[in-house]
C-alpha cells in the first residue's frame, strides 16, 4: 500500500481549501462531539440486511463505508454518517496533535485526523510491536534505510498493478502519538514528492490525491477512502 516511507492503509466547519488552519477550542469540541458516534458506526456493523447500503449506517471502517458509498452511487456528502463514541474519543484524544500539525502543514486538521482514522482503523487497529504494545505509527510510516528508531513488523497490503498482496513490512514505532505526528509533518515539509499535500486546507481529496501521486500508497483508491472518512467526521459537526 505504501512505499518505503509509508505504508498504507469533514467534520468541522470547512476551512478555505489552502488557506489558513483554525485552531482552538472550536475544533475540540467538534471533535468530542464528532468522536462518539464514530466508533459504534466503525465497531457494531450497520445491523441492515438490505441489498441497499443505508444511508446512515452504524458501524463501518473507513475502507467499508467507501465501498458501501460506492455501491450507493450516491455523493459522499448525501451518504456519510456521523462518528461512533468511541471514533469521537479517538478525535478527542488527537485532536491537538492535528491542529498543531495542520498550522505547520496548511492542511485543515480534521483531513488530518481523517488520515489518521484511516490509517489506523480509528485507534482500533495498530501498528504494534512484538511484544504486542501500541507502535503509535497513526499513519504506517514504513521504517526506510534512513530510519534510526525503533521498528514494529507487521503483515500488510501491498497492491502491485492493481493487485493486492500480502507481506511483512518494517514499520516506524514512536514513544507515543504526538512523536508520530511529528515526525509525520517533518516527512511532509521534507519530501519534495509530497509537497503539493501541503496548503490543501480542507480539500481532503485534494490532500489525499496529492499524497497518492507522490507515491505514499499504492491502493489505487486511497484519496477517494480518505476523503469519504473526512466526510464522515464532517457529518458529525453538522
Amino acid at each position: 500500500m505504501l512505499n518505503a516511507d509509508f505504508k498504507i492503509g469533514a467534520g468541522f466547519p470547512a476551512l478555505p481549501a489552502g488557506g489558513a488552519v483554525r485552531a482552538g477550542g472550536e475544533f475540540s469540541g467538534l471533535y468530542r462531539q464528532l468522536h462518539g458516534e464514530v466508533s459504534q458506526f466503525i465497531e457494531n456493523g450497520s445491523g441492515s440486511t438490505s441489498t441497499t447500503p443505508p444511508l446512515r449506517a452504524a458501524a463501518l471502517s473507513p475502507e467499508g463505508l467507501w465501498h458501501q458509498l460506492q455501491a450507493s452511487g450516491e455523493p459522499v456528502e448525501n451518504n456519510a454518517a456521523a462518528p461512533s463514541p468511541s471514533q469521537q474519543e479517538f478525535l478527542r484524544e488527537i485532536a491537538p496533535l492535528a491542529e498543531q500539525a495542520g498550522q505547520r502543514l496548511g492542511v485543515a486538521p480534521e483531513v488530518l485526523a481523517a488520515h489518521a482514522a484511516l490509517e489506523s482503523g480509528w485507534g482500533q487497529k495498530p501498528i504494534r510491536r512484538s511484544d504486542g504494545s501500541d507502535s503509535h505509527n497513526l499513519f504506517a510510516l514504513k521504517a526506510g534505510a534512513s530510519w534510526r528508531g525503533e521498528v514494529a513488523e507487521v503483515l500488510t497490503t501491498e497492491y502491485e498493478q492493481g493487485a493486492p498482496s500480502k507481506r511483512r513490512e518494517g514499520f516506524r514505532s514512536y514513544a507515543g502519538p504526538a512523536q508520530a505526528f511529528n515526525d509525520f509533518a517533518q516527512l511532509l515539509l521534507n519530501s519534495p514528492r509530497y509537497q503539493a499535500a501541503l496548503q490543501t486546507g480542507a480539500d481532503a481529496q485534494a490532500y489525499g490525491r496529492a499524497l497518492q501521486q507522490g507515491g505514499y500508497a499504492t491502493d489505487p483508491a486511497y484519496a477517494d477512502k480518505l476523503a469519504a472518512t473526512a466526510q464522515r467526521i464532517k457529518a458529525g459537526g453538522r
